[in-house]
């Protein structure tokens, strides 16, 4: 049998692909097909900023494969618009196009309509703060595993 542990560990790998559904079936409902629902999930996370590759991924602003690729084809779609930095010439930065406001719109009104519906169910506001503060605990956990594991003699 699972521990508390590992289950709840299989229940956010199981919760982010049926959220990543969700995103899908909202997308091709709209009958938009040139963008799958991980690079929309970063499309919206970009949201109405101007921020580079190394920030998106530094956020955890992106979801399973290689971010670069997923920008690129963003871009290649007309999703978002690529510039290189003023100050730094290597660092490229993304911003949502006008295609990529609208979508941006689309996945809004998602969330804001599965909010609406969120009234008379055991997903209170104060039930959400206390899955945020667990999920911030474990977020904090592994990353103090990976820290003692990146510092811990090979040898060990």
């Amino acid at each position: 049998m699972a521990s508390n542990y590992y289950e709840s560990i299989q229940m956010i790998e199981r919760l982010h692909r049926y959220f990543l559904d969700v995103v899908k079936i909202e997308i091709d409902r709209k009958q938009i097909q040139d963008i799958n629902n991980v690079q929309a999930m970063i499309l919206y996370n970009i949201g109405h900023e101007n921020m580079t590759v190394g920030e998106l991924t530094l956020r955890g602003y992106y979801l399973g494969s290689n971010v670069s690729y997923n920008v690129k084809k963003m871009s290649e779609n007309g999703y978002i618009e690529q510039e290189r930095s003023v100050h730094d010439k290597r660092s490229i930065r993304v911003k949502l196009s006008e295609k990529g406001k609208e979508l941006y719109e689309v996945l809004n009104n998602m969330f804001e309509r599965h909010e609406s519906k969120l009234e008379g169910t055991k997903l209170t506001p104060e039930s959400l703060k206390d899955t945020i503060d667990t999920l911030q605990n474990i977020e904090r956990f592994w990353n103090a595993q990976t820290q003692a594991s990146a510092m811990a003699d090979p040898e060990d």
